[in-house]
């Protein structure tokens, strides 16, 4: 089985740095066309099954993959509290002991909300629950989450069996783009890893990225036509996802 994990197109509080946490705005302009964009390249690996998030920038980016997609709570993001819509420069000036805590890569509670810990797991608890529904089990079934950024990191590195203070090795996915799992006997794997649409300009809160002609494991069932408009894995400097925002700095390993 297969796991692919899309993170929702760009929003405008992406644009402005600010963090989003459970908040609810809708995709902009750009995140809107990004989503159309995707759409048709992850409805043509054909899923057998469409998990999202229940806020609007996952259901908006879901709908163009296909309208038969159910939508589940336990892929929000992590819920950030009091920390919700504000920027990297405010929240450091109002909760400065736990901003110097997150920034020395403590996994804390900000802002009277959740741990990563907490996320992946009510995440991991879904997945689990449709393993034991009868999720799809050959190899070459294929579920989307379609989710958040901090949500699919801690999913990952959760499935991965991976200790929570590694988890920030995995760089954060790009708005529209996507890592892949898959799980033999049980264990995973990653294949892919910030893999996406190629887009000119700055499209999302993070660096621009160039692409490459490649072609990843999930794009192998795909026409000529579809692979053209697909991209490569993007690098660990992509954009920040909806925790960190912009003017985040690079998160630092924990004290060991």
């Amino acid at each position: 089985m297969r796991l692919l994990l899309l993170r929702h197109g760009r929003t405008e509080w992406n644009n402005d740095g600010r963090f989003q946490g459970q908040a609810d705005p809708p995709l902009d302009e750009v995140g809107q066309a990004q989503a159309e964009r995707v759409g048709p390249v992850i409805a043509a690996m054909r899923p057998d099954l469409i998990v999202s998030s229940d806020l609007q920038r996952c259901r908006a980016t879901a709908d163009q993959i296909g309208p038969l997609y159910r939508s589940d709570a336990r892929l929000r993001e992590i819920d950030l509290g009091g920390w919700s819509g504000l920027t990297s420069e405010q929240a450091g000036r109002l909760y400065p002991a736990e901003d110097a805590a997150w920034r020395r890569g403590e996994d804390i509670p900000r802002g009277g909300g959740e741990t990563y810990r907490d996320v992946a797991a009510r995440a991991g608890a879904l997945f689990d629950e449709l393993v034991t529904a009868g999720l799809p089990g050959d190899p070459d079934s294929l579920v989307v989450f379609v989710l958040h950024g901090g949500t699919a990191r801690s999913l990952i590195g959760h499935l991965l069996g991976l200790p929570p203070d590694t988890w920030w090795h995995f760089g954060p996915l790009r708005n529209c783009h996507w890592a892949l799992l898959s799980s033999e006997h049980g264990r995973f794997r990653i294949l892919e890893h910030n893999a996406g649409v190629p887009w000119a300009g700055k499209v999302d809160t993070g660096p621009q990225q160039g692409t490459a002609s490649v072609v990843l494991p999930s794009q192998t069932t795909l026409s000529q036509t579809t692979l053209s408009q697909t991209a490569v894995v993007g690098d660990a400097t992509a954009s920040a996802p909806d925790t960190d925002p912009i003017d985040s700095p690079t998160r630092p390993q924990p004290a060991r």
